[in-house]
């Protein structure tokens, strides 16, 4: 198992329980143990998307329609940062 599908499990994990304790917010309401639990996933999910989406950001190549290239220079810095990029 590479560290990609670990992390897949793991933020399935937390989505599964996010979801668990709306559930349970919504019909019954939560204890505060609870809502602190709820809040601190919240902020453990968004950081996990926020990363994934950086690096989906800094791993983009964009072309024009004529197929030159015009991605950013801010991202290709972090392409070659990385080792993606040899030029």
């Amino acid at each position: 198992m590479d560290n990609k599908d670990a992390m897949s499990k793991e933020e399935k994990k937390v989505t599964d329980r996010i979801n668990e304790l709306y559930h349970k917010k919504e019909k019954e309401g939560l204890t505060p143990e609870e809502e602190a639990e709820r809040k601190e996933l919240h902020k453990k999910f968004l950081a996990n998307f926020r990363a994934a989406f950086k690096q989906d950001v800094e791993n983009m190549v964009i072309l024009d329609k004529n197929g030159k290239e015009v991605t950013s220079e801010r991202a290709k810095r972090a392409q070659r940062k990385k080792g993606l990029r040899k030029d």
